[in-house]
This record gives C-alpha cells, structure tokens and sequence, in this order.
C-alpha cells in the first residue's frame, strides 16, 4: 500500500469527507473510462482529436476532470475509438439510502 493509500483511507473514516469522496465518484468513474477507453485503442489524445473534431486540450481536459462533456460529446468520444457509449443506472447499497 502507498503513502497516498494510507493517508486516504484515514481520510475516508471521517464521514464528511467520505460523504464528499462518494459524491465524485460519478465524476471520477467517467475520467478513468475516458482514459481506459483511449488506451485500450492505442490511440493518444492527438490521434483522438483528429478522429472526432474534439481539440486535445479538451480532451485531455476531459481526462483530467477539468471539462465537463456533454452526451453527445461522448458519443463522439466513443465513435473516434471505436466504440458505443454506455450509460447505466445501479441501485444504491442500502447503506448509502436516504
């Protein structure tokens, strides 16, 4: 385990920041599947920008959590790799039910 690993899960038995960390978790799912997507086509951010029209500081903005990428958006995303876009709805675990 890391320093970082370490210092996050001493973080993370505070319920406030806890509660704060799960409600990004949507945001940060949707980076990591960006990137995950790219480097699973072998393409870098250029090639990408250059398949969809998107600029690369957008995309790398995107990839950073900096952007905020509409539907469409990712479509096209998903189109210059090769690849559908998926959205889904999961239910809750009964902890985190209001």
């Amino acid at each position: 385990m890391t320093n970082f690993d370490d210092f996050l899960n001493e973080q993370l038995k505070d319920p406030e920041f806890k509660a704060e960390y799960d409600a990004l978790e949507a945001e940060y799912s949707l980076m990591q599947a960006i990137i995950d997507a790219r480097r699973e086509s072998g393409i870098t951010q250029n090639e990408l920008s250059k398949r969809t029209g998107i600029s690369q500081s957008d995309i790398s903005k995107f990839e950073c959590g900096n952007g905020n990428p509409s539907i469409k958006t990712l479509k096209r995303l998903a189109a210059g790799m090769n690849m559908s876009l998926k959205i889904e709805f999961k239910p809750l675990p009964s902890s985190q039910i209001q």
